[in-house]
């Protein structure tokens, strides 16, 4: 593992983390060839080896890390892995790309404040693993999507940015995930490349950008 040569920007130095396809991480890729975006993302970290999101960064030319909870004795000592894996890129900001895993206390302190998530629900409405459904299971006639700060919580930090989808008649949880997910990667984009160029400042629970 090798991180980027250092000709990023500080502040545009960006670690994603991921556990799955990668679509997320897809749609960063595709905008940080734009020097206009303001962001680069210098380092993939992934708690599994099989991530599809591994191979989408490799063949962008991106420096990737496997940090697997199996190769550490307990979650303590993983956390600490992680947090030296990402350590390594030295990121202005880290963004969890369908990453699922909690970040420990270690991770959490060390990027306090610098730790990018999204999440298909409008917080602090339907938390957790399964906002869609739990979404829909309320019978709600608006979700969305919600870029947020990541604290020691489950999906309860700052909120950045949200954008809204109807939920139609006929949607099961599929078809309403699959049409949060278009309008979520578009909104992460959106922030995480204003918050690149423009600064986010927080005070108590609100987050401004610029």
């Amino acid at each position: 593992m090798r991180a980027t040569p250092d000709v990023v920007p500080p502040s545009a130095r960006l670690v994603v983390l991921v556990s799955g396809g990668g679509s997320n991480l897809a749609a960063l890729l595709a905008a940080h060839g734009n020097p206009a975006w303001g962001a680069r993302v210098v380092g993939v970290v992934s708690d599994r080896a099989g991530a599809g999101g591994l191979e989408i960064a490799r063949a962008a030319g991106v420096a990737t890390a496997v940090v697997a909870p199996a190769d550490f004795p307990d979650r303590e000592a993983w956390d600490r892995g992680m947090t030296q894996a990402v350590d390594v890129f030295d990121p202005a900001w880290v963004v969890t790309a369908g990453f699922m895993r909690i970040l420990g206390a270690p991770f959490l302190d060390r990027f306090a404040g610098r730790i990018i998530n999204t999440h298909p629900a409008l917080l602090p409405s339907f938390p957790g693993a399964h906002g869609v459904r739990d979404a829909l299971a309320y019978g709600v006639a608006v979700t969305g999507c919600t870029v947020h700060l990541v604290d020691a919580g489950v999906d309860t930090g700052p909120i950045v940015a949200q954008r809204a989808v109807d939920v139609r008649p006929d949607d099961d949880e599929a078809s309403l995930h699959e049409r949060i997910k278009t309008v979520e990667r578009e909104l992460l984009v959106d922030v995480v490349g204003r918050v690149a160029r423009e600064g986010l400042t927080v005070i108590g629970r609100r987050a401004r950008l610029g």
